[in-house]
Formats: structure tokens, C-alpha cells, sequence
């Protein structure tokens, strides 16, 4: 099993640093990503999705599944080239998109102050708001201030690693302080280690933990918001307006037909009707 443990203040400097890192990265290797016309000439577009984030893109008997996945159908019946899907771990997806090597990411990726830095991100397809999960038979949590000191699980490179300080600012108000940070490749991986003891909570999108509460019913609860209101968007490289354009144009046309609502519904078990066509993090 794949785990980093990781100190609170090596956390907390990773965290605001991460993305910031990876975009200055790629700057002086000059990379760029396909321009549309260029993805026209070409005759294919290269998107890379997550392997293993339940609801939005994941694998089940060997074929791609998920709400993403569900869009990314409708997406190539509208566009007059080829679609190539790349299935990839998390870890490496975002600074493909930074780097060129994937025009956009058809991605469940939290919007952040840090990855606009480097990265366009589409208009939202979900709300994003980040809770804790913890065992349902874990009396000890409550609330937001019996998170202290407790060892958190939570995928690395993810915003919900970088979400981790909004925590650490809350359980400050009450005299408390964050515990001990176990980093994992997967989300699966975190949810087995809660399970069996080896971690106190784990942080992840409402939607996420509301689909494990529904696959394992007894066994883990959700507790309450751990960072402010954000959403959900498919990213692409800065600069890049005419994919971001593209995209933009086709998931408003499903906005408006009412088929990305029902995707939500079906695969969220709830529709976020009200989500901003565009969203900048405070």
C-alpha cells in the first residue's frame, strides 16, 4: 500500500506550494498545448482522465465509467475529430495538461487559487464543497474541533491536500491544531486504512463521500465542511481560448438541454442547478 506520511508543517508548506511549483516547472521548457486549429489538422484531441475517482471517471470491468466519462460521450457526437482517452493515476494528470502532452483533462479537478496560476479551467461541472468522513462507530468525532491532532488521509496532489491549511485555520479557532497528514495514490487506499484504524478521518468532495456512505452503509460517516465552497472543472492549458472555448460552447449546450442535470442526477444523486458559469477562488 502507497502511503507518505507527512509532518503539519511540512504540509502546510507543501501545500501552498505545490501547484505553484509544477507551473513554473514547465515554463522554461517552452511547452505549449495544441491550438483547436492545430487539433483540427491533426484529426485528434488527447484528453486524459483520473483511473479511479468514483463518480466522476473510473474503471469497472475493464471499461471507463463515470459521470465524466458519461459527458465525454456526448462531447465526441459534437466535435468533427477524434477523441483519444489516456486513463491515468491522478498524480501525473494535471502537469500533463501544464506540460501539452493533453490538450484538456475530462477530470474531476477542484478549482484553486494556485492551479489557475497555470492552469483555464472550464465552467464548473459540479459543486466541490470538501468534508471529512470519519468510522461510524468513531464516537470521539463530532465536530470540527475533535479533528485535532487526529491523523488525516488524503490523496497526494490533490486540492484536498492543498485544502488541508482552511483545517488547520479552523481547528486554530477553537485552541486546536492538525494532526499528522498520511498521503495515498488513490482514494480507495484511504478509505481501507480509516476503516481498519490506521487513520482518524479523511477529506474529499461531499459527492465522493456521500457515494462511499451509499456503497458502505454502517461503516462510515460524514462529518461537516472542512474548507470554503468551491466546484468542480475540466482543465486546460493557460492560454489555450480556442479548447477552452470549444469546451465551454458544449457544456453549456448541455446545461441548456438539461443533459449534464440529468448526468448529476444520476450519478451525484443530486443536481446543482444554481453552479456559476464561471468561478475564480477566493
Amino acid at each position: 500500500m502507497s502511503r507518505l506520511i507527512t509532518t503539519r508543517r511540512e504540509i502546510l508548506r507543501t501545500a501552498g506550494m505545490t501547484a505553484i511549483a509544477a507551473a513554473a516547472a514547465g515554463l522554461p521548457h517552452g511547452a505549449r498545448a495544441a491550438t483547436l486549429d492545430e487539433i483540427k489538422q491533426r484529426g485528434y484531441m488527447i484528453v486524459a482522465t483520473e483511473d479511479d475517482f468514483r463518480p466522476f471517471e473510473f474503471v469497472k470491468d475493464g471499461v471507463p465509467t463515470g459521470f465524466d466519462t458519461e459527458l465525454l460521450k456526448l462531447l465526441r457526437k459534437t466535435v468533427p475529430f477524434e477523441i483519444r482517452q489516456e486513463i491515468i493515476p491522478w498524480t501525473g494528470l494535471l502537469q500533463g495538461v501544464d506540460t501539452g502532452k493533453y490538450d484538456a483533462a475530462v477530470t474531476a479537478a477542484l478549482i484553486t487559487k494556485e492551479r489557475v496560476q497555470f492552469l483555464d479551467y472550464c465552467s464548473p461541472v459540479s459543486d466541490a464543497t470538501i468534508y471529512y468522513v470519519k468510522r461510524a462507530n468513531d464516537k470521539n468525532i463530532t465536530s470540527i474541533k475533535d479533528l485535532s491532532g487526529k491523523t488525516v488521509g488524503v490523496q497526494a496532489g490533490s486540492a484536498m491536500l492543498a485544502a488541508l491549511p482552511q483545517l488547520e485555520a479552523m481547528l486554530a479557532q477553537t485552541g486546536g491544531k492538525l494532526g499528522t497528514v498520511t498521503q495515498y495514490v488513490s482514494y480507495p487506499e484511504a478509505y481501507q486504512d480509516l476503516a481498519i484504524g490506521r487513520t482518524d478521518f479523511v477529506t474529499n468532495t461531499v459527492i465522493n463521500l456521500n457515494l462511499l456512505i451509499k456503497e458502505k452503509p454502517g461503516v462510515f460517516e460524514l462529518g461537516q465542511p472542512v474548507a470554503a465552497k468551491t466546484y468542480i472543472a475540466w482543465p486546460v492549458k493557460k492560454g489555450n481560448t480556442s479548447v477552452l472555448g470549444l469546451l465551454n460552447g458544449f457544456l453549456a449546450a448541455e446545461r441548456k438541454s438539461g443533459e449534464m442535470y440529468k448526468l448529476q442526477k444520476e450519478w451525484f444523486g443530486q443536481s446543482f442547478e444554481d453552479m456559476p458559469e464561471s468561478f475564480t477562488p477566493a
